[in-house]
């Protein structure tokens, strides 16, 4: 590390090391990631969505598999000797819970649930709704507790959002917690409008406030006195409001708060407190606990009974004895006890770093990304973020504790118009950096922050949009944010990186002004190198064949056509033994426990495989031979094309909404691929496929599949075409934004961010092969292709289906028998080719044929040919 990066460092550490780093702890923050998160590391990944779920260690890893291996673990409803012994085991868990919280184990039970939305739903379900009661929520609640709403309302209960402001107050002097609070409430909903105007709610009625102890989406934490205040004094809170008679009841949803700031219910007494273990430490994920009030659990009302829950049932007569113990009265079925078994692990890690020193760690990071992101501006002045949530000089006591470790903000460019958070997470991906966008199932303190109205939020619905899909920006409004949260093993450098990215991205330069088409125009306009032509010229330049998915091409001067486009052109792929089709384009997970992972090591998930680039194919028309070699074979591979099938029989396979009839091979061609790619797989070739469905096509081009057309295992369409003038234009971009941001960066960025942000060396040059494109062609101006609808080549004709939609792979690059990843070329393309959350380069083509006979050498293509495109 450079001593410029230090300076950064030293400067963070001057305002934070008293509270980053865990010095008073066995292992400090740096010993921590090095020896219990290498897998971060070896990846290059910068994990930033703590607050969708953290990061198990492997030290709690190994422990577990340990303690699994070691233990005999009975089913706890029985009377063994190992299932008394997993009995106790759950015993001392409850009672872990209920310490980490400091909660009495005679005022507080534990009860384990299938995670926090099984323990919001059993108190829906079991809440003793009248059509009297009412559920007061605040806006800023998960989707988890505003479904609570459901069970209310068909009770015949009132329900209600409300806003929590603090009350003005004209003198001076110590300001209580009631007298502090101004609750603006939101629409009444009630749906059995007969009940409603029989009478006012009356004081025996059962009333439920939720409120989380800390806002997924913004990271405002809500103070605790909120607990007290309405228990105490609804009246004063709920002033002048009918509903404020009754007896309320409070739910803390703390399965985010919990993380870092676990609520003390020795002084907030709670009457419902909401855990999941895996935002916590991790894993075991599938396991949540309720934490109720044990006078507030004998108010709740089951109906359903199952094994465990009762002490005895006669099955054809109406009895049944339900146990008294609130914990089995309420945990249906054999609960996780090996999950629950697992948690000592999770509490001991948190218990030797103490949760007052993650707090403490996690803040400072938080604080410091906020601070460097609010002050960051384009070249014209204008701020480059927008910040959601409430700033550290606004919190209050009383309403509001200091911001957990979560930032939410959207990103502009110079012109005020949004970057959509699509873009800036597909960008970050491509940075190694692993963020979340959207609403985060809190619809609520979306459309408050981000000020949209009902009638916006429902224009949107109108327009399409729905939970995790890419219409990111609406009517020129952001319809989600960008999200970014630390966790207990979260250190400085990741926050750096991720201050890099974003200035690297988006920030402007202060030469912008002359180069706004970088991020706005869809192409440049360079001075011609050679003279203009007032009707350009087109030629085909080169034509490609790919035999096998995914795996590297030959370029032949002349290749017949076929009905699938060139002839064998993705006609075989590759597949794992366990299902996945193999291939360099995206990481594909198995479905493993990360157990499964400590038994086999833990780079035992099937990523994308980009050695298949480095494996080279030719075919020999004449000799009716496919040609195939790699690096790590000695041999060269020979298949015949008419031949060398395993039987004579087939099989079948499903890939993108087609069905393919496919034929193996024996077991030698097999292990050769196996030792190629360096996994067991399997080689396919497509004997036939059928038309399954087509989604409906959108307006974005390039976004449907070809189902029209006969086709191989291509992901789109049966060829693709590239021009050598687009390939020039990015490559002038990219030697332009590499100038550009080295200037920028060295008001934000050391040296050593500079290079290894990559934005120092030699100007990337990329070269049209690394597009994968079967047509290669030159002649006009940049990107006339995305406007033509047809063309012809030779004798040809293809039909144009639209941009073609690029991906990750096209970061590969096969240098010296080893292949490097970046994130060029597609970060720039994101920059000036982004049309409704895909980046488009290239064109989609499909041989049109109808007009053929028979194949003679006129239906083959020739480079050197000219192409004629249509516009019309």
């Amino acid at each position: 590390m450079t001593s410029n990066m230090d300076s950064d460092k030293e400067e963070f550490l001057r305002e934070f090391g008293d509270d980053y780093g865990y010095p008073n702890a066995p292992k400090n923050i740096d010993e921590i990631r090095a020896t219990e998160f290498k897998r971060l590391d070896h990846d290059g990944l910068v994990y930033l969505d703590h607050a969708g779920t953290t990061l198990y260690s492997e030290t709690q890893m190994e422990a577990i598999f340990k303690g699994l291996t070691t233990s005999v673990f009975g089913n706890p409803h029985s009377q063994s000797d190992s299932s008394l012994a997993t009995a106790e085991i759950i015993r001392e868990a409850r009672q872990q819970v209920l310490d980490f919280c400091n909660a009495s184990a005679r005022d507080y039970k534990c009860i384990f649930t299938s995670g926090a939305t099984g323990a919001l739903k059993l108190v829906g379900e079991a809440f003793p709704w009248s059509s009297q009661s009412t559920f007061m929520y605040t806006m800023e609640n998960h989707n988890s507790v505003l479904g609570i709403r459901e069970y209310a309302l068909s009770k015949g209960a009132t329900s209600f959002a409300i806003d929590i402001e603090e009350a003005a107050h004209d003198g001076g002097g110590c300001k209580s917690p009631v007298s502090s609070i101004k609750v603006l409430q939101r629409p009444t909903l009630r749906r059995n409008e007969a009940t409603l105007l029989e009478e006012e709610p009356s004081g025996d009625a059962y009333n439920l406030f939720a409120f989380p102890s800390e806002c997924n989406f913004s990271g405002s934490r809500f103070s605790l006195h909120l607990v007290n205040t309405v228990k105490d004094d609804t009246a004063r809170v709920l002033e002048g409001s009918p509903y404020c008679k009754g007896r309320w009841m409070v739910l803390i949803d703390a399965a985010k708060g919990c993380a870092t700031k676990p609520p003390d219910l020795s002084k907030y007494q709670a009457d419902f407190v909401i855990i999941s273990f895996y935002k916590i430490f991790g894993y075991p994920t599938g396991l949540g606990a309720l934490i109720v009030r044990t006078e507030a659990a004998k108010l709740l009302k089951k109906s359903y009974f199952s094994g465990g829950t009762v002490a005895a049932s006669i099955a054809d007569i109406d009895f049944v004895k339900r146990r008294e113990g609130i914990e089995e009265f309420f945990e249906d079925g054999t609960i996780s006890f090996l999950s629950i078994a697992s948690l000592h692990h999770g509490f001991k890690i948190l218990n030797t770093l103490s949760m007052s020193a993650i707090s403490r760690h996690t803040a400072s990071l938080a604080t410091y990304t906020r601070k460097i992101l609010s002050t960051l501006r384009h070249g014209n002045g204008d701020h480059v973020c927008t910040l959601y949530g409430r700033h550290e000089s606004e919190v209050s006591i009383v309403l509001y504790d200091e911001l957990g470790p979560i930032i939410s903000f959207n990103l502009k460019r110079p012109d005020g118009s949004w970057f959509g958070y699509r873009e800036v997470e597909k960008l970050a991906s491509l940075s190694g950096i692993q963020l979340r966008t959207g609403c985060f199932c809190n619809p609520g303190a979306c459309a408050k922050y981000l000020g949209l109205s009902h009638l916006d939020l429902l224009s949107n619905i109108k327009a399409g949009h729905v939970c995790w899909d890419d219409h990111d920006i609406v009517n020129g409004k952001p319809t989600g944010a960008v999200r970014v949260s630390f966790g207990y093993m979260s250190t400085f450098e990741d926050a750096k990186k991720l201050v890099n990215f974003i200035v690297s991205s988006f920030a402007s330069w202060p030469t912008q002004a002359e180069c706004v088409y970088l991020s706005r125009a869809r192409s440049i306009c360079f001075p011609d190198e050679g003279l203009k032509r007032s009707t350009p010229k087109y030629f085909l330049r080169a034509v490609t064949v790919y035999p096998i998915k995914s795996c590297a091409g030959f370029r032949v001067d002349s290749w017949p056509l076929s009905s699938t486009g060139l002839l064998h052109d993705r006609e075989w792929l590759l597949k794992s033994l366990s299902g996945e089709i193999l291939t360099q384009k995206k990481v594909q997970y198995l479905a493993v426990s990360p157990l499964v992972l400590y038994v086999h090591g833990w780079h035992t998930l099937i990523p994308y495989v980009p050695e298949m680039c480095l494996i080279s194919t030719f075919i020999d028309l004449n000799l009716g031979i496919l040609f195939v070699e790699s690096p790590r074979c000695k041999v060269k591979l020979q298949i015949r094309l008419r031949t060398d099938f395993s039987t004579a029989g087939g099989d079948e396979l499903d890939l993108y909404s087609q069905r393919y009839e496919v034929r193996g091979y024996d077991n030698e061609v097999s292990i050769w691929f196996s030792n190629a790619v360096g996994r067991p797989c399997t080689l396919l070739r497509c004997s036939g496929s059928k038309n399954s469905f087509c989604p409906e096509r959108g307006k974005t081009k390039g976004m449907c599949r070809d189902v029209e057309t006969k086709l191989n295992f291509v992901n789109g369409a049966q060829l693709l075409l590239i021009s050598e003038e687009s390939v020039s234009d990015l490559n002038k971009r990219l030697r332009l934004i590499q100038h550009f941001k080295q200037i920028q960066v060295n008001n934000f960025m050391s040296v050593a961010d500079v290079q290894e942000e990559g934005l120092e060396g030699p100007p990337i040059q990329v070269n049209p092969m690394r597009f994968r494109p079967n047509l290669v062609i030159s002649g006009g101006a940049p990107y006339a292709e995305d406007e033509w609808r047809s063309l012809k080549i030779g004798n040809q004709n293809f039909v144009s289906l639209g941009g073609c939609n690029r991906c990750q792979m096209i970061n590969l690059n096969p240098q010296e028998g080893e292949v490097r990843r970046s994130r060029e070329p597609l970060a720039t393309l994101a920059s000036y080719r982004r049309e409704k959350g895909t980046i488009l380069f290239g064109i989609l083509l499909r041989y049109d044929n109808s007009d053929e006979v028979g194949q003679d050498m006129d239906s083959w293509l020739q480079v050197g040919q000219e192409v004629h495109p249509k516009t019309d």
